[in-house]
């Protein structure tokens, strides 16, 4: 069980301002939105790379001891860091789960007792990530707090303008078309808030660590024909193997390149967790 304490750790050398180290991309974004310039961030899990597979390396130890402050998304998502925290010395360090307060949904599988950590692909669910982020920081650098606060609601404004955004475009797609088959189970909170049915996954779990049975692919495809679903969405990274499979079976289009739980590069489609959303809804969009 991850728990938070106060930083007593040394700061940034000549500086009294914590340093701050974010698990996922997504979440040092959220975190800039709320400090600004006044904290640096940097992300533990490289761009690209999917946090259920995430193998740590020595590395990682070095700077998770190094940070004053560490946030994470939680709900078992982070299981690799158990063993790099119980021997870190973390006692000295902030960690601060975004996802605090928020109430899972069930893991379909009953493989993570957590539930579904997916809460940010909800930016109702990132309302209160900020709010976690936002009090957890003025802990560690009480001084930033008024600016803190003050970002957070300006950028909990955005949250709630993407929201609505992402509302309006969904009302494009035909109710009996808002129909979801993933990698793993990764949109059950989209799904929720915007009215879409998942009719499964390729690996029916939470966890793109798993692999599917030839009854699960079998269960699969017989729902995919059944309802009439259009389209197999991937995220960045995945093996289209399984899902190039389904649809020579099925007739259904595989779309790649979703980000659903890492941003791109600067360059790239989707360098905030605003982007993000907006790119992964307009794939999701034009392909139904």
């Amino acid at each position: 069980m991850l728990a938070s304490c106060t930083s007593t750790k040394t700061a940034i050398p000549g500086s009294s301002l914590p340093r701050v180290l974010a698990v996922e991309s997504f979440l040092a974004d959220i975190k800039r939105n709320v400090t600004g310039n006044r904290l640096s961030v940097d992300s533990l899990i490289p761009l690209g790379v999917d946090p259920h597979t995430y193998q740590s390396t020595p590395q990682d130890s070095a700077r998770i001891t190094d940070a004053n402050v560490l946030i994470l998304n939680g709900a078992n998502l982070e299981a690799f860091l158990d063993p790099i925290l119980q021997n870190a010395g973390m006692q000295q360090q902030l960690i601060i789960k975004a996802s605090e307060g928020l109430t899972p949904q069930p893991d379909p599988s009953g493989d993570n007792s957590g539930g579904d950590p997916h809460f940010w692909l909800d930016p109702n669910n990132v309302i209160k990530n900020v709010e976690n982020i936002r009090d957890g920081l003025s802990k560690a650098d009480p001084a930033g707090a008024s600016s803190s606060a003050a970002n957070a609601a300006q950028y909990i404004l955005r949250i709630q303008a993407l929201d609505n955004w992402i509302v309006s475009q969904v009302q494009i797609v035909p109710q009996q078309r808002r129909l979801l088959v993933t990698n793993h189970d990764s949109l059950g909170y989209f799904a929720a808030r915007y009215g879409f049915s998942v009719v499964g996954a390729i690996i029916p779990s939470i966890s793109s660590g798993a692999a599917p049975s030839a009854q699960e692919l079998a269960a699969l495809i017989n729902s995919i024909r059944s309802t009439g679903t259009p389209a197999i969405f991937l995220e960045t990274g995945t093996n289209t193997q399984l899902a190039d499979q389904i649809a020579s079976e099925t007739g259904i289009k595989v779309i790649t390149g979703l980000y659903l739980h890492s941003l791109s590069a600067a360059d790239g489609p989707a360098p905030t967790y605003i982007d993000m959303m907006k790119y992964d809804v307009t794939a999701i969009v034009e392909a139904l």
